[in-house]
This record gives C-alpha cells, sequence and structure tokens, in this order.
C-alpha cells in the first residue's frame, strides 16, 4: 500500500519528468485575450483543438467583443463554427455568453471561478481553462487526457471531475496546477493514448503503475507516439 507521502513524491517525480520531456507545453487553442479563448473553450467540447484553431480566426474577426456575440445572428455563427460540432447547441451558448458577460459583468469575462462558472456554456474545467491561461489564475483542468491520466498514474480513483481536481490538487504546490495541467494532457495525446498506450516509450514507466497497458515493447511502443491531433 503506497503511503500519502511516496503518493506526493511519486506525483511529483511524474510531473517533473514531464515537464522536461514537454518545454513546451501549454494550451493548444490560439487565443489572444480571454474573451478569444473563453469561445475556443466552449468551441472545443466534443471537438479538437486543431479544428476549432481553424474555426476561431473568422470567430474571432466577426465577433470581436460580448455584444458582439449577444447580437450574432444565429444562422451566420451556426455556419462559422459548424467545423467544431454540435454547433447548434454552442452557438446558443455563445450568444447567451455575450449577453450574460453584457448584462452582468460590463462586457468582460471575469476573472474569478465562482463568476465564471454562472456564465452559460462554462463548468469547472472551461473555468480553469480560462483562469490558468489567461489570467494566470491556478487551475487544473480535467479534460479527458488529464482524467485518463490521473487514474492510471493512481493519482485519484474517481470519475468525478470535481473530485479528480481536488485530490490531485492535493499533490501538488497550487502554483504548479496550470502546467501541471499541460504537462499531462501533453502526455495523454502523445504517448499515453486511450486505447494502446506506447508504455515502451513512455518517459515515466517506472514511476506508474498502470505500465503495461499498452505495448512494452520499445520498437512497437514508439511506433504509437505522435502529434496530437489536437
Amino acid at each position: 500500500m503506497e503511503t500519502r507521502t511516496a503518493l506526493v513524491r511519486r506525483a511529483r517525480a511524474i510531473n517533473r519528468t514531464l515537464a522536461a520531456t514537454y518545454p513546451d507545453a501549454r494550451c493548444e487553442l490560439d487565443f489572444c485575450n480571454p474573451l478569444e479563448l473563453l469561445v475556443a473553450t466552449i468551441l472545443s467540447a466534443q471537438s479538437t483543438d486543431k479544428r476549432v484553431n481553424l474555426v476561431t480566426p473568422a470567430v474571432f474577426a466577426r465577433y470581436p467583443n460580448a455584444a458582439a456575440y449577444a447580437a450574432a445572428e444565429r444562422e451566420t455563427l451556426e455556419q462559422l463554427i459548424h467545423p467544431t460540432g454540435f454547433f447548434r447547441a454552442k452557438s446558443d451558448a455563445l450568444i447567451k455568453l455575450g449577453a450574460a458577460l453584457v448584462e452582468r459583468f460590463g462586457g468582460e469575462v471575469p476573472g474569478r471561478l465562482k463568476d465564471l462558472v454562472t456564465l452559460p456554456g462554462v463548468g469547472r474545467k472551461t473555468a480553469n481553462v480560462v483562469l490558468g491561461n489567461a489570467f494566470d489564475v491556478p487551475g487544473i483542468t480535467t479534460d479527458t487526457h488529464f482524467m485518463r491520466l490521473s487514474a492510471r498514474f493512481g493519482w485519484s480513483d474517481s470519475a468525478k471531475p470535481d473530485v479528480v481536481e481536488a485530490e490531485v490538487g492535493s499533490l501538488f504546490p497550487r502554483s504548479d496546477w496550470t502546467q501541471l495541467s499541460h504537462n499531462v494532457i501533453w502526455h495523454g495525446r502523445r504517448c499515453c493514448h486511450a486505447r494502446r498506450p506506447a508504455c515502451g516509450a513512455c518517459p515515466v514507466a517506472r514511476l506508474c503503475p498502470s505500465y503495461g497497458e499498452g505495448p512494452t515493447d520499445p520498437k512497437v511502443a514508439v511506433k504509437l507516439l505522435r502529434e496530437p491531433r489536437g
């Protein structure tokens, strides 16, 4: 049975190794301000960062502020964001988001979690992306990659994002949370895949209790490594 102290040490060793492996790990959504990141993050649901990044230049140009989203013609917005999927629901969320920002926050994206999660289409995951990357407020992004790797690393056995956020957060200094999220997500996209993790080419294999879920032969595993699909 791993002690709490041993768990913390192992978790931090994993993060240090991932940081060294992916020195450029960062948010892969393109943005220039908090509103752009918030919109891009909403569009990324059930889509890929790469696809979102292809769509957002036109979206950001047409809707430069919250008031523009609030006043958007639904059909036009839907056409612009159609490639990201679920475009009707996302259009509805963006129009309502713009209206809420104008009505309650003077058209500005708030920099507090408790305010962000009151906005249409914004949950804790989206809020933490915006806080960590647009406001430099530490946050943990519990996307599908982070959830999967947290379980494989033995950091949390919960399937609830808010529980994983709290349990994993307790293993690291708060100041590490945002970069930790990037490190883990990059590793999930490039190496520790959902179906066939590249265990034999994994830089944290010796620290991972799930080693062996994927091919352990280095020659086989290295072929599984890939750049993210987005």
